[in-house]
């Protein structure tokens, strides 16, 4: 059964070359005395499948080991003038070596990363770092007794009394939730004025709690206001204005209809 080799599954014409080499075992150096070249050449047939710019480089890889080959068979040419030049076999031979030191690194490399994903690290930041050098120029004792000395007489000053300022920070007493429970409650006896629902020494807090509680039942339906000019205080009425009209229009329709009865 014949041999078939797909191009697509290589990367170029090297790939294939060391695919076969691996195949037939051989050395690298020892392609042109094996049957490599006649299985690149078998394996020409699927070249159709290939683009042109790829097919071009299998095809010149195929014209180079003909070359070769035909060189092998054919008289020595005499020693060229330069000696260090490289031959077309040298030339094969270094960079399918190359080629085959890449690809092996690459392999290296995938089974690194492989491991690296199994491995878990922490985060640079969490390492503690040395204490960093620090260096004071300009400095003298008698300046270091002055800064001291100054610092004393500060904290001195701030256990007078007097000397510190204490602030308070006091816990909110109004919230959303207990400005509508309250607006709700207050509702049940009829409209009520902004104004009414606050205290006497009100503060900024209250105002905006109130506020905010009364745009969010405004927003359920659970009321309406009314302000007749711009800075006005604002009448909160219970329900809808909407649930009202539809109220005064079924009671006006009764009425009519009790007329015409």
């Amino acid at each position: 059964m014949a041999y078939v080799v797909s191009l697509t599954q290589f990367e170029g014409p090297l790939d294939l070359l060391l695919h076969l080499i691996n195949q037939a075992k051989v050395d690298i150096k020892d392609i042109f005395v094996s049957e490599i070249t006649e299985q690149y050449l078998a394996s020409m047939q699927g070249v159709n499948e290939l683009d042109m710019d790829t097919a071009s480089e299998f095809l010149q890889m195929a014209a180079m080991l003909l070359e070769i080959k035909s060189r092998s068979l054919l008289p020595r040419p005499p020693v060229p003038e330069d000696p260090d030049a490289e031959t077309p076999e040298q030339a094969l031979i270094r960079r399918l070596e190359e080629y085959k030191l890449y690809k092996e690194s690459a392999g290296r490399m995938k089974e690194f990363e492989k491991a690296a994903l199994n491995a878990f690290s922490k985060l640079p930041e969490e390492y503690p770092l040395p204490p960093q050098p620090v260096e004071l120029t300009g400095l003298t004792l008698d300046g270091l007794v002055r800064a001291l000395e100054r610092i004393i007489q500060r904290r001195a000053r701030e256990n007078e009394p007097g000397g510190r300022v204490f602030r308070s920070i006091n816990r909110d007493r109004f919230t959303i939730e207990q400005c509508v429970y309250n607006l709700t409650e207050r509702l049940k006896s009829g409209p009520v004025l902004f104004s009414d629902m606050l205290s006497v020494e009100v503060t900024k807090n209250e105002v905006v709690s109130y506020f905010s509680a009364l745009l969010e039942m405004l927003k359920l339906g659970r009321l309406h206001v009314v302000q007749e000019q711009i800075f006005d205080d604002i009448l909160i009425l219970p329900g809808q204005r909407s649930d009202d009209s539809n109220g005064e229009r079924e009671s006006a329709d009764s009425d009519a209809a009790g007329e015409e009865g």
